[in-house]
């Protein structure tokens, strides 16, 4: 099935050719890709995370359904494009993912040993859990603009921490995230890269979940910033670390005003 996708981009790519609005080689791979937007496999995550998203589960046998990510409980539309923020339950701002976790603990009654929540990535014999359900919530924000708020201090300071972070050069190679992402037309093999400066770049880079084609499933934010420190050759970054949890603030504020596109189809 991947092998037929593949074809089908390089043929899609063949018919928008120089057709593309925009002269940036980073959204002209992407126009090609969502012209196969329509049979995402993304989508059937989301409906599976719906699913998990209402079924009574835990050892309190409750659902998600009262899981206030910001906009009171149970709210989901909008919610998405508006974390990470300041949650006053935790005392602590946390990204979609890490709230998520934190409802299955205090609502349903897991525990962090139990594998809905242990389980924080896919692989590709089995579908976390967690995943579906954060694809799910995020897709309700879909088409939306980013707008995380800065109206708490912790939002900001967690926001300039990750701007700190994602300048800070570090390990054998001396690399940091504005080595990738600073300057225009740069490239790891043939793919081109996003960067902050551009808005409808950076909205559209930062659009997790993703179904990635390369992995056969579907990705997170906190995924792809463990690959990014991977391939910067830096010590891993842990999940739903205040540590992650800046990056992705000062990457989503770097969007902001952009479009959001969720769940997103990626290579």
């Amino acid at each position: 099935m991947i092998k037929q996708w593949l074809v089908a981009t390089a043929l899609a790519g063949s018919v928008v050719g120089g057709a593309a609005a925009s002269d940036s080689p980073y959204l002209t791979g992407r126009e090609q890709l969502m012209m196969l937007a329509d049979d995402n496999p993304a989508e059937l995550t989301e409906w599976r995370g719906e699913d998990l998203y209402h079924e009574p589960r835990g050892p309190k046998n409750v659902s998600l359904e009262q899981c206030d990510f910001g906009l009171g409980p149970g709210v989901l539309e909008g919610a998405y494009v508006q974390m990470p923020r300041y949650f006053e339950d935790t005392g602590r701002v946390m990204d979609l993912e890490s709230r998520i976790i934190h409802c299955m603990k205090t609502l349903q009654g897991f525990t962090e040993e139990d594998d809905p929540v242990a389980r924080k990535h896919s692989s590709d014999t089995r579908e976390a859990d967690l995943t579906a359900i954060y694809t799910y919530v995020a897709a309700q924000s879909n088409g939306m603009a980013w707008n995380p708020p800065m109206d708490h201090p912790m939002e900001r300071l967690t926001r300039d921490a990750g701007e700190v972070l994602f300048y800070r050069r570090a390990g054998s190679m001396d690399f940091g995230c504005v080595s990738c992402h600073s300057e225009p037309r740069k490239r790891i093999r043939l793919s081109f890269l996003p960067v902050t400066t551009n808005q409808e770049e950076w909205s559209k880079a930062i659009s997790w979940p993703a179904y990635r084609i390369g992995h056969g499933v579907v990705r997170s934010s906190q995924h792809r910033v463990r690959g990014c420190y991977y391939q910067m050759r830096q010590a891993g970054v842990k999940f739903g670390s205040d540590a992650s949890i800046a990056i992705l603030s000062y990457w989503t504020d770097q969007a902001r005003g952009g479009e959001a596109t969720l769940p997103d189809l990626k290579r």
